[in-house]
């Protein structure tokens, strides 16, 4: 008797710690992996190779029908002479066109009466966006175009065609950047840097740079000397966020 119950108490021991094992596991794995989340950041300066340019031609006249023709005629001579200087018609495109009436909306009268608003005229306005890739051409280029009817100016970028080899080196010092800091901070606080666990990245790339209205910036174009432009470099940025194991 002595015997059977004692034989009942190991296999209720053995089952009680074969049941705990796989809890112990569960519980080891559901706990969370020490961590340490470093950032990095790296940039790649490149001169531009292309310019994208919005150029604007604004008439106005007493009717709708007046103030298109006029803004037609100037912006076909703006594109004939787009096109004159080598810009390929994949690179040119019209961005903005509209046709808006002037409104004038007379005071009140000292009696109180008033006038009801009226049109007194309407504007059109034809916005071009072209794409410069020979940047020794820009300042001919938009010189020509005001002289040719372009009144506004919009913005103006200067850019790469392919800045892939910019980003790349870019990602590279910012991976490394992150590294070096995880290093740095497991190696004071003496931990081990484990296996990464998760990485994600955000890139910056150049923003277009204010360009002055046309009126102001090239005025009497026909008589000046081809508009002066400064393209610099354009720098691209890349940063990293990493998570790495921590080994203790």
């Amino acid at each position: 008797m002595a015997f059977a119950r004692n034989a009942f108490y190991s296999t209720l021991v053995l089952a009680t710690a074969a049941a705990a094992a796989p809890q112990a596991a569960l519980a080891q794995q559901s706990e969370p992996t020490p961590r340490i989340v470093v950032s990095g950041e790296g940039s790649a300066e490149i001169a531009p190779d292309m310019a994208v340019v919005t150029l604007s031609v604004v008439r106005e006249a007493e009717t709708a029908r007046e103030a298109l023709d006029a803004n037609s005629l100037a912006m076909s001579d703006v594109l004939a002479a787009m096109e004159a200087e080598g810009i390929e018609k994949r690179d040119l495109q019209t961005s903005n066109f509209s046709i808006e009436p002037k409104i004038v909306y007379p005071k009140n009268y000292s009696d109180g009466e008033r006038e009801q608003p009226r049109i007194v005229g309407y504007t059109v306005r034809n916005s071009l966006t072209v794409r410069i890739r020979d940047l020794g051409n820009l300042g001919s280029i938009l010189d020509r175009s005001v002289t040719l009817g372009v009144n506004q100016g919009g913005g103006i970028a200067f850019t790469n065609d392919d800045p892939s080899q910019a980003i790349e080196e870019a990602r590279v010092k910012a991976m490394q950047e992150a590294i070096a800091k995880a290093k740095t901070l497991t190696g004071t606080a003496g931990v081990g840097l484990g296996k990464v666990l998760e990485i994600s990245e955000s890139s910056y790339r150049p923003q277009p740079v204010p360009l002055a209205r046309a009126e102001m910036a090239m005025m009497d174009a026909a008589k000046s000397a081809p508009v002066p432009v400064a393209a610099g470099e354009n720098s691209y940025s890349v940063t990293v966020n990493v998570t790495f194991a921590l080994e203790q």
